[in-house]
């Protein structure tokens, strides 16, 4: 499975160009973004797809020099799962 990135989501396709799976994250300030929303779709799901995609979301924002406000709760969960990432993760929107 391909990450397509943009500037505010990571997503996965399939072949029909149909997003599968995505994870949104918004800017809230210059340094900040939001991660509002992670979908997998039913095909894909208990396959890891929703932690690749937060992984490949605290990746870039580690190379982005930003941080993440999860508000979605699954990325809320990720995050307290993952320590490692504590360096990208805020507890609060400002």
């Amino acid at each position: 499975m391909k990450l397509n990135y943009s500037e505010s989501r990571i997503y996965i396709n399939d072949e029909a160009g149909k997003t599968v799976a995505e994870v949104t994250f918004p800017p809230v300030s210059k340094d900040l973004v939001e991660i509002k929303h992670t979908f997998v779709d039913d095909s894909l799901r208990g396959q890891g797809v929703a932690g690749e995609l937060l992984l490949a979301v605290a990746q870039e924002l580690r190379k982005t020099g930003k941080k993440a406000y999860p508000t979605c709760p699954y990325a809320i969960h990720w995050f307290s799962g993952h320590p490692e990432f504590a360096d990208v993760y805020s507890d609060h929107k400002s």
